[in-house]
């Protein structure tokens, strides 16, 4: 398998989930801002979106979606218990996890990014995402991860986007629940070596 990645994105979420679950694969280095590869090659005709992270297998075949490429990497290593089975009332609860990631988190944090952005709308920005991980804080209480004692793929997701909160001017260090899972996810194994495998590639 192949993962075309872009430090510092939401592409970390599934090297996580791939370095969690045992599996190997080739990282491919993507350049955001150019659209090109580390060899010259242009990313759109790998993805004609644009955007990482995409997962390209044996056959081939390439996924993209970041929620769609972690529920695949944990249905490949079902003994990692990244993903609960499927059709399981958990799996669904992971689900809903992974879609308030994506949409309430990560493309909150997309106006912060924006160097168009008008301050009112950072500003904006910035109350919405303070006022969801309040909520998502709230459910961290008594909890090791987001579904309970077991990591799980949206614990990497969820890592991911709120690491950006240092970026743009969103403290989480606040919220001493989340703040506890930041550190806890951060100590992970696989974690860590996700984060050198990809400070080692230019």
């Amino acid at each position: 398998m192949k993962l075309y990645f872009s430090p510092g994105s939401c592409s970390f979420s599934p090297h996580i989930a791939l370095c969690e679950a045992g599996l190997a694969c080739d990282l491919v280095r993507v350049n955001l801002k150019t659209h090109q590869l580390a060899d010259g090659g242009d990313f759109h005709a790998i993805n004609a979106k644009g955007s990482v992270p995409v997962l390209e297998l044996e056959s081939g075949e390439r996924l993209t979606e970041g929620p769609a490429i972690v529920q695949y990497i944990a249905d490949q290593a079902p003994q990692s218990g990244l993903a609960p089975a499927n059709g399981s009332w958990e799996r669904y609860r992971l689900q809903e996890w992974l879609n308030f990631i994506t949409s309430e988190l990560h493309k909150g944090f997309s106006p912060l990014f924006n160097p168009k952005s008008p301050d009112e709308t950072k500003t904006q920005a910035r109350d919405k995402l303070n006022e969801r991980l309040s909520w998502v804080d709230a459910q961290l209480q008594g909890k090791s991860y987001l579904m309970g004692d077991t990591f799980t793929v949206a614990d990497g997701y969820l890592f991911t986007v709120a690491g950006w909160g240092k970026l743009v001017g969103v403290d989480i260090t606040p919220r001493t629940h989340l703040s506890a899972f930041m550190a806890r996810v951060a100590a992970r194994p696989a974690v860590q070596a996700a984060l050198k495998a990809e400070s080692g590639l230019k």
